[in-house]
């Protein structure tokens, strides 16, 4: 299955919905009052099957069109967006940044969630070197603690696409990497959520980064340092991740820094992060 937040013409409340093809189907014409996808998932599998049980027996003609909407973020109110650094080790070097240690963590401010298909605003007057990282993104389906990396998968209720964006000026600036990649906007993500059943292996998913038409990333995550259920088993043995925990698992080489001349965004500039079995994810960057 596949979830998304949308907004309708007239109206500035996200709408929770499943998405088939081109269209959608609000969650309460299938008899649920879950208003947002942490709503779902907190109320456990069963709520999920029964969800993937009235949209099956649903006529497909039943979906009204997604061309009619706008995206809210794919994942609104996770408990807490973990961003995994380095996990790619042409991404590490092209940056001149060590990785051997183990998982570079930081986290997301809430402020930085954005949709498919709205702009990201930069704040010029504190960065012109504003930079992408297309990225694969975990959602965590039920509670993860001290798992292995062999249960780690049983843990995840979905992916998505993120697209990273990071003011390089301050992230090298500073000892830590929260605030240049959470101003406001800086983490579109989505358009949708896929549940895990649609995508049995993680590590086979082709990812494309495309700026202004330009093809920058071209890559698959097969080329993780750290798998996403090495990830999740490592961050499980020091904190508990709850259900609806976001972890974007790292980028891959083809960051605009690394370019000569350097490839930063501007306003006007236009970014697309692909990843296969889920779909594009699609920024316009303005002026903040």
């Amino acid at each position: 299955m596949k979830f998304a937040h949308v907004t309708r013409a007239g109206s500035r409340q996200p709408e929770f919905v499943a998405v088939r093809g081109e269209s959608f189907v609000p969650l309460r014409d299938l008899g649920e009052s879950f208003a947002t996808l942490q709503e779902l998932i907190e109320a456990g599998p069963e709520a999920t099957a029964r969800v993937r049980a009235a949209l099956d027996a649903l006529p497909e003609d039943r979906g009204l069109p997604l061309e009619d909407v706008a995206y809210a973020s794919a994942v609104l109110d996770p408990p807490i967006v973990l961003a995994v650094g380095l996990n790619y080790d042409e991404h590490a070097s092209e940056l001149n940044l060590d990785n051997d240690s183990g998982p570079v963590l930081f986290s997301l401010f809430p402020n930085s969630l954005n949709g498919h298909g709205r702009d990201v605003p930069l704040p010029t007057h504190l960065s012109e070197e504003v930079d992408y990282e297309g990225e694969l993104g975990v959602i965590i389906g039920r509670a993860a603690k001290n798992v292995s990396a062999e249960a780690a998968l049983d843990h995840v209720f979905g992916y998505t696409a993120i697209n990273d964006i990071t003011a390089r000026n301050i992230q090298f600036l500073e000892p830590q990497w929260s605030r240049c990649k959470s101003f406001d906007g800086f983490t579109p993500v989505g358009p949708v959520v896929v549940t895990a059943d649609e995508i049995p292996d993680p590590q086979a998913l082709h990812l494309t980064t495309d700026v202004d038409g330009l093809r920058v990333q071209d890559s698959t995550t097969g080329y993780m340092i750290r798998t996403v259920a090495q990830l999740i088993a490592s961050l499980s043995q020091s904190l508990t991740l709850l259900p609806g925990t976001l972890i974007s698992t790292g980028s891959p080489g083809g960051a605009g820094r690394s370019r000569k001349p350097p490839l930063y965004l501007v306003p006007g500039t236009e970014v697309t992060v692909t990843i296969e079995g889920i779909g594009a994810l699609t920024s316009t960057c303005t002026q903040a």
